[in-house]
C-alpha cells in the first residue's frame, strides 16, 4: 500500500474517531513521527552477538546484580556474560526432546522443521540458589527446577501441561511471584485459554461455565504491582494480564455504533486470592477484565506491552504496542500508547457488564452490586466485617462475580490519544527506560523492536514522541522478539530466532558536532565542549543538553565547522552535482551561492536535491562560492562548501588538453572506425549465413528443416497440417537417411515468439496462400547484418515465425564448423520442443 494510501486512511481513522469520541489532539502527521537517524547493518559499532547451534533465543532473564544474561532457546539453555555475550565464556544445558517424544509429535501432524523440539519458553528465578524453566518439549510440556551454581538439568523433571503451552506459537506469559507461579496460555491442544497458578498451596485457574471468563484470548504480557505496599487500605498486590481475545457483542461507547472481531484486554487478580469455599472452588475469585482502548477502535491487535513504575507503584505506567484488525490487514502500521495504574483502577472500579441471553449480547449491569464489592481484593475494610480472606466471602458476591468478569468502562490512554501512530512498520517488542536528564526532569525512552528486525528508539516528551533513531540490528529480515534493558552494563539485549545481540543504550560519539549532539535530544548523550558524549551520574558539569526542544546549548545558530573547501572546475554548457550528505532525516538543505540562498524549488539551471544540488548547463555567472547547511529545529550546520569555476574555454598549452576542433575530428575518426566495424561485421554474417545455408543442407537430424532441390523463387506457402505431421512421423527415418525433403511440398515451421506452448497435436487445416514477393532488403545498418542470413522474421496476427526461404542452389563453404553446425542443430532442436503452438494462426502464414 502506497503512503498516500496510508495517510489517507490514518486520516480517515483520526476523523472516525473524531465522530465516536475519541479526543485527538494532532493531526495524522504528527503522529506519524519520522526517526531522525537511521543506521543501517554495515553502519553498526559497538554491537555483540551471540549464537550458537540452536535456533529461536526468545527468552531472556537478566540479572544485573550477579552480571548474568540468562537464554532459553530451541534444546538448550544458556548462561551468558551479561558484560560481553560475545566472550565465549558462556556455560551451555543442552535440553532437546527425547526421540520418542518427537516421533509422538510427528505422528500427531505436527511439523518436524518448527514445532517437534523442545522450545524453552519460561526461564526465571524461583529462590536464591535455583531457576526454574518450562518447555514445549515435543508437545509434551515439561518443566524443571536448575541449580545456578551448578548449571545442569535435574535427574526427574515435572509435567507441565499445567504450567507451559504444549505449542511454541502461543501466546504464553509467565511470572514467579513469591514462590507461586502465574501462567496464562492455552494448555493444552482442546483447553481454553486460562490464568492458572501452581507452586502454590491453593492452585487455581479462571471459571469455564456458565460464561467463559476468557475468549479465545491470546496473551502477550503479565505485570506484577506490589499495590499493598503503603497502601492505606490494606490492599493486596495484583497480577495484571494484558491480551486479545475474540470480542463478545457488546453495548459499550464504541460497540453501539461498530463491531469488530477482536478486542484488545487487561485482567487482574489479586495475589491472596484463595479461591472460593462451595463456589469458585480453586477459581479465582478477584478475575475482572476491561477493554484496553488506544487511538481508534481499528487498532485492536496487542503485541507488546512493558511497564515502569518510577520508584513507586502509584506511578505505574504501562505502554503497549497495537497493530490494525484483520479487516485492515492490506495495511500496515502500529500504534503505541501510555496508560496510568490510576486509569485501569478507575475502570475495575466502575460500573459492570451482564450477558443477556434473550438479546445474545452483554450490555451495562445497572443493579443492586452485593457487599463487599465483587472482584476487589481482601482490604482493611472487608477484614472488619469478618472477611479475612476469599474463602469468607458470602456466596452471593461469588455468584455475582461468575456472572460479570467484564467492566463497562474501558481503558484509555494517557491524554486521551496515542503517542505514535506510525505507518509501514509492525512493532514487535517493546521496553522502556526512564532517564534523567541535564534539566531535572526524568524522561522515558522507549526501545520498540520491529517484526523486520529494526530497532527504533524514542524520547518520550509530554504528550509527543521523538524517534532518535533507528537501527537496523538483523542483516537478515526477522522479527524482535525480546527486549531487555540493563543499567549496569548500560546495554540493550536483543533475542530473535537467529541469535542475541547486546546493543549499546547510546551511541554519542555518532553525533560528530554540539549541534548534532544537541538536535538528537538523546537523554543518554551531552556536549562537553570538545565532543558528544555519555551522561554519567558521578561527573555533570559542563554538559550541554536540550531535550525539550532540541535547539539550545550552542553558541551560535550557524554551525561552522572545521569543513575544508572543495574546488570544481568546470567547462561553461557542462552540467555539475555539488554533493551534501544530510545526516538527519529531519533536516531541510539550505544552498548559499555567494550568501544569497538557493531557492528549494530552483531555477532554470539550479536544482536542490536530497543528494546535493545540480548545476545543469552552466553560464560563467555560476561561479563563486557554494555553502550547504542542514536546517533542522531553527538551528543551522554547515554541512559542505564548495568553490565553483566556470571556464569560457579550454586552456591552450603544449600540455593542455586537444582543442575543440582536434575533438571534433578525433569523433570523426571514431564514426569512419564504427562504420568500418559494421561493414565487417555485415560481411561475417554473410559468411555465416553461407555456413548456415550448407550445413541446412547436409545435415539431417531428427526435428530439423530441410531445404531440398531447387525450387522456384515463388514457393506456395502452406500451414503445418496433420497430413504433413503424420506423413513426417512416417517417412522420417527415410527422409533423414536419404537426405530428402517433403515430396508434397510441406514446408516445416520452427516456432519463433508464439504465445503458447504446447505440443499437442495440430488439425489438418490446409489452406493455399498466393505467392509471396520477396521481401525487400533492409538497409544494412538497420539489420545489422540479419539481412544476409537465409531467413526472415515476420510477425502477424500475434504469431511470429521464421519463414526459410530457399536459394537456387546450395552454397558450400571451406568455413564449414562442425561445433557450430552443432551447437545450432541444439539450439533448433531446443525451440522445437519448447514453442510449438497448440493451434497455428491460419492467417499468420
Amino acid at each position: 500500500m502506497s503512503s498516500s494510501t496510508a495517510h489517507l486512511l490514518t486520516t480517515l481513522f483520526m476523523a472516525a474517531a473524531a465522530a465516536m469520541g475519541y479526543p485527538s489532539r494532532r493531526s495524522a502527521t504528527d503522529l506519524d513521527a519520522t526517526p531522525r537517524t537511521t543506521v543501517t547493518f554495515d553502519e553498526l559499532s559497538g554491537v555483540r552477538r551471540f549464537s550458537g547451534r540452536s535456533l529461536n533465543y526468545s527468552t531472556l532473564l537478566l540479572e544485573d546484580d550477579q552480571g548474568i544474561l540468562y537464554v532459553g532457546a530451541r534444546g538448550a539453555i544458556f548462561a551468558l556474560n551479561s558484560s560481553d555475550v560475545a566472550d565465549g565464556s558462556h556455560r551451555t544445558i543442552h535440553w532437546e526432546a527425547s526421540p520418542e517424544k518427537q516421533m509422538d509429535c510427528l505422528q500427531k501432524g505436527k511439523n518436524n522443521k518448527t514445532e517437534c523440539f523442545n522450545h524453552v519458553r519460561f526461564l526465571q528465578r524461583l529462590n536464591s540458589t535455583h531457576l526454574y524453566a518450562c518447555g514445549t518439549y515435543a508437545f509434551h510440556p515439561l518443566c524443571a527446577t536448575i541449580d545456578a551454581d551448578r548449571f545442569m538439568l535435574p535427574s526427574h523433571f515435572e509435567e507441565g501441561k499445567e504450567k507451559c503451552p504444549y505449542d511454541p506459537a502461543r501466546g504464553y506469559t509467565g511470572l514467579i511471584v513469591d514462590g507461586g507461579l502465574y501462567t496464562a496460555t492455552r494448555y493444552e491442544f482442546r483447553s481454553l485459554p486460562d490464568i492458572r497458578r501452581n507452586l502454590h498451596q491453593r492452585p487455581l485457574k479462571t471459571e469455564e461455565s456458565p460464561l467463559h471468563w476468557l475468549n479465545d484470548a491470546e496473551f502477550v504480557a503479565s505485570v506484577l504491582v506490589r499495590e499493598s505496599k503503603d497502601s492505606p487500605v490494606g490492599d493486596d498486590d495484583k497480577i495484571y494480564y494484558f491480551f486479545t481475545e475474540r470480542a463478545g457483542e457488546e453495548t459499550t461507547s464504541f460497540f453501539d455504533k461498530n463491531q469488530v472481531a477482536r478486542v484488545a484486554r487487561v485482567a487482574r487478580v489479586c495475589k491472596s486470592d484463595v479461591g472460593g469455599k462451595k463456589i469458585l472452588q480453586r477459581k479465582w475469585t478477584s478475575f475482572m477484565k476491561a477493554r484496553l482502548v488506544c487511538y481508534i477502535p481499528y487498532y485492536e491487535v496487542l503485541h507488546s506491552v512493558c511497564s515502569l513504575d518510577g520508584g513507586g507503584w502509584a506511578s505505574t505506567v504501562f505502554y503497549a504496542a497495537f497493530t490494525l484488525s484483520a479487516q485492515w490487514r492490506t495495511m500496515e502500521a502500529s500504534a503505541v500508547c501510555r496508560y496510568s495504574i490510576s486509569a485501569v483502577q478507575r475502570a475495575f472500579e466502575g460500573p459492570y457488564m451482564e450477558y443477556q441471553d434473550s438479546a445474545r449480547k452483554w450490555s451495562r449491569y445497572d443493579g443492586a452490586v452485593p457487599e463487599p464489592r465483587p472482584g476487589s481484593c481482601i482490604t482493611d475494610h472487608s477484614r472488619r466485617k469478618g472477611y479475612n480472606s476469599s474463602q469468607d466471602l458470602p456466596n452471593s458476591v461469588l455468584d455475582f462475580v461468575k456472572l460479570h468478569p467484564l467492566m463497562f468502562e474501558e481503558v484509555k490512554p494517557v491524554g486521551g490519544g496515542p503517542l505514535l501512530v506510525k505507518k509501514n512498520v509492525a512493532y514487535s517488542r517493546l521496553a522502556v527506560d526512564r532517564v534523567q536528564a541535564l534539566d531535572g526532569h526524568s524522561y522515558d525512552v522507549l526501545f520498540m523492536g520491529t517484526g523486520d528486525g529494526w530497532i527504533q528508539k524514542a524520547v518520550v516528551v509530554g504528550s509527543s514522541i521523538h524517534i532518535v533513531e533507528e537501527v537496523q540490528v538483523f542483516r537478515d529480515p526477522q522479527p524482535v522478539e525480546s527486549l531487555v534493558i540493563s543499567h549496569a552494563q548500560r546495554s540493550l539485549y536483543v533475542g530473535a530466532a537467529s541469535g542475541v545481540l547486546q546493543v549499546p543504550l547510546s551511541s554519542c560519539d555518532r553525533y560528530v558536532s554540539c549541534y548534532d549532539c544537541i538536535l538528537a535530544r538523546d537523554p543518554y548523550c551531552a556536549w562537553d565542549g570538545r565532543g558528544c558524549r555519555t551522561i554519567t551520574t558521578a561527573d555533570r558539569t559542563g554538559l550541554v543538553q536540550d531535550i525539550q526542544s532540541g535547539n539550545k546549548g550552542c553558541r551560535s545558530s550557524f554551525g561552522r565547522g572545521s569543513l575544508l573547501w572543495k574546488n570544481r572546475t568546470v567547462l561553461r554548457g557542462d552540467d555539475v552535482l555539488l554533493p551534501c550528505d544530510q545526516r538527519s532525516n529531519l533536516a531541510r538543505a539550505v544552498w548559499l551561492l555567494n550568501g544569497s540562498e538557493v531557492p528549494a524549488a530552483g531555477q532554470d539551471r539550479l536544482r536542490v536535491g536530497v543528494d546535493g544540488l545540480l548545476v545543469t548547463d552552466t553560464l560563467l555567472q555560476h561561479s563563486g562560492e557554494y555553502r550547504c547547511y542542514g536546517e533542522e529545529q531553527g538551528l543551522q550546520t554547515l554541512l559542505a562548501a564548495y568553490s565553483l569555476t566556470v571556464l569560457p574555454e579550454l586552456p591552450r598549452g603544449p600540455t593542455a588538453a586537444p582543442r575543440p576542433h582536434a575533438a571534433s575530428q578525433a569523433a570523426g575518426d571514431m564514426k569512419v572506425a564504427y562504420v568500418s566495424a559494421i561493414v565487417t561485421l555485415v560481411v561475417l554474417c554473410a559468411v555465416l549465413s553461407t555456413i548456415l545455408l550448407y550445413v541446412s543442407c547436409l545435415e539431417k537430424r531428427k526435428g530439423k528443416y530441410v531445404l531440398g532441390e531447387p525450387r522456384p523463387a515463388s514457393v506456395e506457402l502452406q500451414t503445418v497440417s496433420a497430413n504433413c505431421l503424420r506423413k513426417g512421423r512416417r517417412e522420417e527415418e527415410e527422409e533423414d537417411e536419404e537426405g530428402l525433403a517433403y515430396p508434397d511440398g510441406c514446408l516445416r515451421i520452427i516456432p519463433g515468439e508464439a504465445p503458447t506452448a504446447a505440443t499437442s497435436p495440430v488439425k489438418e487445416v490446409p489452406v493455399a496462400v498466393p505467392p509471396l514477393p520477396p521481401p525487400p532488403p533492409l538497409p544494412a545498418e538497420l539489420t545489422n547484418g540479419v539481412g544476409a542470413l537465409p531467413s526472415v522474421l515476420r510477425k502477424m496476427n500475434g504469431n511470429s515465425y521464421m519463414l526459410l526461404q530457399q536459394q537456387e542452389e546450395p552454397l558450400a563453404s571451406p568455413l564449414y564448423s562442425a561445433s557450430f553446425t552443432e551447437e545450432l542443430s541444439k539450439i533448433l532442436e531446443k525451440r522445437k520442443h519448447t514453442q510449438l503452438v497448440e493451434k497455428l494462426d491460419e492467417s499468420s502464414v
